[in-house]
């Protein structure tokens, strides 16, 4: 059987004719992304006391982007103009996963909020708003510039040698960007492991396992016309194989 890769979707407010509903939504590119790897995707709802239970039904877990975390999570008293999306089931939720996850050497992969809510999880920071508190970092809202999803809007560069580096084939990453939040402090559990030109981490890993990586970009909506961005959801699936095989044969 193909290993099955957790999602985590994003709530949404939806107003129709006959009443206003909250959703949770996932995005198709992520679920196509983890079926082109070879997975099978199924989706988690945010709810608390079961991050347990729902990580018995799967092989992997991916954390997707969406709003922002709670700035009291990781020691922010004001929460800036510019932070939006805050969802306190969703950070309650996704941090128990996250948490739990990592007890249990589950391959995990994060992407855009999701490499923020890893960091957060293991006690790191993040700058709120990179525009105001990072000033000489570049823009990371392509589309205010015209950029499709899948186009290249600055590079990243791998660390020498690190599981970065041998996921995608190559030092350097072209990635696209849809993020006013980043790492400010890096947890100490974690590595940053791949940096924008602006100096932001745009990729972490945590040492010692099997499988665990961020990152600040969004490959799902990359890998049909960059076929690179693929690598990291067959690495997921791979590690999440791995994982499946060795537990069915304790």
């Amino acid at each position: 059987m193909k290993p099955v890769i957790g999602v985590t979707p994003s709530p949404s407010e939806d107003t129709l004719t006959h009443g206003t509903f909250t959703r949770y939504a996932m995005a198709e590119p992520y679920v196509e992304a983890v079926l082109a790897a070879g997975g099978i995707p199924i989706v988690l709802p945010p709810q608390d006391g079961h991050a347990g239970a729902l990580l018995d039904t799967v092989d992997g877990l991916l954390l997707s982007g969406g709003g922002d975390v709670e700035p009291s999570r990781f020691g922010d008293d004001v929460v800036h103009p510019a932070t939006y999306g805050l969802h306190p089931l969703r950070d309650r939720f996704e941090l128990a996963l996250t948490a739990t996850a990592l007890e249990r050497d589950l391959p995990l992969f994060c992407i855009c909020r999701g490499i923020q809510v890893l960091n957060v999880a293991l006690g790191g920071t993040l700058i709120q708003h990179v525009p105001d508190q990072h000033p000489h970092a570049a823009s990371h809202r392509q589309h205010e510039a015209g950029l499709k999803p899948d186009d290249v809007s600055h590079l990243v560069l791998a660390v020498p040698g690190s599981p970065l580096e041998r996921v995608y084939g190559r030092q350097e990453i072209g990635v696209n960007s849809y993020h006013h939040q980043a790492i400010k402090d890096v947890a100490p559990s974690l590595e940053a492991v791949g940096y924008g030109p602006d100096g932001l981490i745009e990729a972490v890993i945590a040492p010692h396992t099997g499988f665990v990586l961020g990152v600040q970009w969004h490959p799902e909506l990359m890998y049909q016309r960059h076929v690179e961005h693929l690598a990291p959801f067959r690495a997921l699936v791979q590690a999440a194989m791995v994982r499946r095989l060795a537990t069915s044969a304790a």
